[in-house]
């Protein structure tokens, strides 16, 4: 049997009991790492609770070489480990097509995704459109194919969950060009540097989709950790101190997230990985009461939501 088994979000001990019940039974457990991580959560806590060795799978390992993951799958138990959701940010169909046409059985099991738990933010999962990814921006390349999505989202009302790059074991083009198995450091993409792409795009395009001042959005990291206290968030005179290890929500205009200044020995935003949604002008005012409690600025946050996406607050 070869599985595919969903980790969640924050860290081992968010295996279901079916999840670690089939690693278990595993002669060779995967761990795939690079489409998404854990908390900060070292390989020895997971082989200690799973109490089976990780053989960690790169995206080469994966994607090329996915054949080494499914010999003797036929014969054994082999399970491949995401983080997240199996079905979530990133499908694996292309590795259960494979053991498919090896008439390898198959079985996944689910655990929680960005796409769900962003409802931690208050936002009806219902009112989300297109979920779209946000890369790296380099100096010869900076792919805005995303704002059209997030337009289409936008003329139908809807909310826009933009999912943050993240870069593990990248080669630079120049040691890629040559060949060179050296790779770049970890990167993850921040909330402030996802708002200034959004904001460098749309200067580009000019086709009104985001508007610093009126669009509001929600930032979310470490989404699936300890949740901030409900009282944790303030206007930008009080930002709150943050423990940067939890989950953190921070909503307002694009404008009022930008504006932020950052200190990064305690930063806003949290520690990777970030999260970003643009919210849709279809938001309940139930919605709005609810994200209102993230704002930097809750007069500003109660202004654009009732002025600009028409909630009716009392």
């Amino acid at each position: 049997m070869f599985y595919i088994i969903g980790l969640g979000l924050s860290d081992e001990s968010d295996i279901s009991l079916r999840g670690l019940r089939a690693i278990q039974r595993c002669t060779r457990v995967y761990l795939e790492s690079y489409t998404s991580i854990l908390m900060d959560v070292p390989l020895s806590r997971l082989e200690s609770l799973y109490q089976k060795p990780l053989i960690l799978a790169d995206r080469e390992t994966v994607e090329s070489n996915a054949d080494d993951i499914l010999s003797g799958a036929d014969t054994q138990d082999v399970a491949l480990l995401i983080v997240g959701d199996p079905f979530g940010a990133t499908t694996h169909a292309d590795i259960l097509l494979r053991a498919r046409k090896l008439n390898i059985p198959t079985r996944i099991i689910h655990n929680a995704s960005i796409l769900t738990a962003v409802g931690a933010a208050g936002l009806q999962l219902y009112n989300f459109g297109q979920t779209v990814s946000l890369v790296f921006f380099t100096p010869t390349w900076q792919p805005d194919s995303f704002y059209d999505r997030i337009t289409e989202n936008a003329r139908l009302g809807l909310h826009t969950l933009v999912l943050l790059d993240i870069k593990v074991k990248e080669q630079s083009e120049e040691n890629l060009a040559r060949g060179r198995k050296i790779y770049e450091p970890p990167r993850y993409m921040s909330v402030p540097t996802a708002i200034a792409q959004l904001a460098e795009v749309e200067e580009t395009r000019k086709e009104g989709t985001l508007d610093l001042k009126t669009t509001l959005v929600i930032a979310l990291s470490r989404v699936g950790g300890h949740p901030q206290p409900p009282s944790a968030t303030a206007d930008t005179q009080n930002l709150p101190l943050h423990n940067e290890d939890n989950e953190h929500i921070v909503s307002g205009t694009l404008h009022d997230l930008l504006s932020i200044p950052q200190d990064r020995h305690a930063p806003t935003f949290g520690k990777p990985l970030h999260s970003l949604v643009i919210v849709g002008k279809r938001m309940h005012i139930l919605e709005a009461e609810f994200a209102e409690a993230f704002s930097v600025d809750k007069e500003n946050w109660r202004r654009v939501a009732k002025d600009v996406y028409g909630c009716a607050y009392e």
